[in-house]
């Protein structure tokens, strides 16, 4: 039974009481980059007790969301990996993290970037009308955390970790959230050092012509 009950045949209730709870969303968010050992969901929701994490992947398994399983191959680790019912969440997981973003400007005091959230982000930026027939590789590295973008045939993958031949590295300063959201233009952003770019950067137009994330309406610098 669900933890928590609204008391009504809604199937936005019924979604709140099973990924509702605190922390319960940030852990879909790090298991749809991939399959979680404990220790790598621990490192990378560095906030939360371990008892509330074990309690959450409980409850998730529980729901259906989850499943443990071992790694196939010599690495016969115990994973935590989404099911297809919890991967069926990926769009709305998205569309929320998209609309957060809407009111993010810099990060808050203590706030940090991880694997998993640099991956989500640049995943939501993605403008599927503006991605080019060519093909472009993006790592995009924020304090300890990287990802890379493989843009192919007009479609865009983002995976985590840093691309071993990416044709631009950006290293991201206090103004790549302002560089995503298009109030300021690629060559200010290098000029100001709110991006190092490693590789063409000319490139750099490329990447947030892909990317965008708007401020919400009224926000604008």
């Amino acid at each position: 039974m669900p933890t928590r009950e609204y008391g009504q045949f809604c199937g936005l209730a019924r979604a709140a009481e099973v990924i509702g709870q605190r922390w319960t969303l940030l852990i879909l968010r790090d298991l749809s980059v991939g399959p979680r050992r404990y220790s790598d969901l621990t490192a990378g929701l560095p906030g939360i007790p371990s008892n509330l994490l074990s309690t959450r992947l409980k409850e998730l398994e529980r729901d259906g969301l989850i499943v443990r399983e071992a790694r196939a191959g010599g690495d016969r680790s115990i994973v935590y990996a989404l099911t297809r019912r919890g991967a069926d969440l990926q769009p709305a997981l998205d569309a929320i993290s998209r609309w957060g973003a809407a009111d993010m400007r810099e990060p808050r005091e203590g706030e940090i970037v991880t694997e998993a959230s640099l991956v989500s982000a640049l995943r939501v930026a993605v403008r599927e009308d503006a991605v080019p027939a060519r093909s472009l590789t993006f790592t995009v590295r924020a304090a300890d955390a990287a990802a890379h973008a493989l843009v192919r045939d007009r479609t865009v993958e983002v995976r985590p970790g840093p691309a071993a031949d990416a044709d631009l590295v950006i290293t991201a300063g206090p103004g790549l959230r302002d560089l995503l959201a298009g109030v300021l233009e690629p060559d200010e952003a290098m000029v100001s050092g709110a991006v190092d770019v490693d590789g063409d950067p000319g490139l750099l137009r490329d990447f947030v012509s892909i990317f965008n994330v708007p401020y919400a309406s009224g926000d604008e610098a």
